[in-house]
């Protein structure tokens, strides 16, 4: 992977044991509802998020404890392509490459208006347990630049 694309650790921040990519701190009702309780006991508290699309690992632990992407109970992005962005209102990286297409951006802004409402979940439909609309922003970007 190029470095110049490669986000510098903070401080402490665990790296995944496969990839090395800074882990995203994730919460306990994210954990909850996508890793199946046969797999929640092998993984330590914090549990962390590898957000690199082609690393196996979703989740892992400081002692370098993994949950694959295969092993959970249903696709999550980045590691599925066609899974949700937005676990909460379904936005699909496709919604995002139909708003580049059409030069709008009606389903990204429906999205994250939506998204700042009391209607969102993200603690328990985000595999990061947070809002999904730096994702959705920069996948948006990334495509509006040709770089998607």
């Amino acid at each position: 992977m190029n470095k110049a694309f490669v986000r510098e650790p903070d401080a402490g921040t665990p790296l995944c044991p496969h990839c090395g990519t800074p882990g995203i701190l994730v919460g306990e009702q994210a954990l909850a509802s996508f890793v199946p309780p046969v797999e929640w006991s092998g993984i330590a508290k914090p549990a962390y998020f590898c957000d690199y699309p082609r690393c196996p690992v979703a989740y892992f632990d400081e002692f370098e404890r993994r949950i694959d992407a295969d092993k959970l109970t249903r696709p999550i992005w980045p590691k599925d392509p066609q899974a949700p962005l937005c676990g909460c209102f379904g936005l699909t990286a496709d919604d995002v490459r139909q708003d580049v297409a059409e030069g709008g951006v009606t389903r990204v802004r429906a999205t994250v208006e939506r998204a700042k409402s009391a209607e969102a979940r993200c603690a328990e439909c985000s595999p990061t347990g947070t809002s999904c609309v730096g994702a959705v922003q920069k996948l948006y970007f990334q495509l509006r630049g040709g770089s998607g």
